[in-house]
């Protein structure tokens, strides 16, 4: 799954959206949109509606970029303070860690990290 993710065209989209300009809904906005809404855990249904109207898609992309910039954190900052504990000798600690992201996290790619750490502890 990770090797077919690229998230720069929905962050760079957002991005000028956060600066003011307005979303054009057109064809190839639409498939970034579903297809990063699949990407992050938003529910098929849930993006289909949103793509009907620019305020909706919006508001889509700013939930589809907030989970990538929150999971990319909390993933990030666990991986850090679990390698912390792991190197102390606490892997009990850094498995709490990340077994806790996992109860929080949906975006599958994060989880699938956060599985492949979890393993490596082992």
């Amino acid at each position: 799954m990770s090797q077919d993710i690229n998230w720069d065209e929905v962050r760079a989209l957002a991005a000028r959206i956060e600066s003011g300009e307005t979303l054009a809904l057109t064809p190839g906005v639409r498939e970034l949109l579903l297809r990063t809404a699949r990407e992050v855990a938003i529910p098929e249904p849930d993006a289909q509606a949103a793509v009907q109207d620019a305020a909706t898609a919006t508001t889509l992309l700013r939930e589809a970029r907030a989970r990538i910039r929150e999971g990319s954190m909390r993933l990030a900052r666990t991986r850090m303070q679990a390698g912390d504990l792991a190197k102390a000798g606490d892997k009990a600690g850094a498995r709490k860690l990340l077994e806790d992201l996992l109860a929080v996290e949906v975006v599958p790619l994060y989880r699938e990290q956060a599985e492949l750490e979890l393993e490596d502890l082992d």
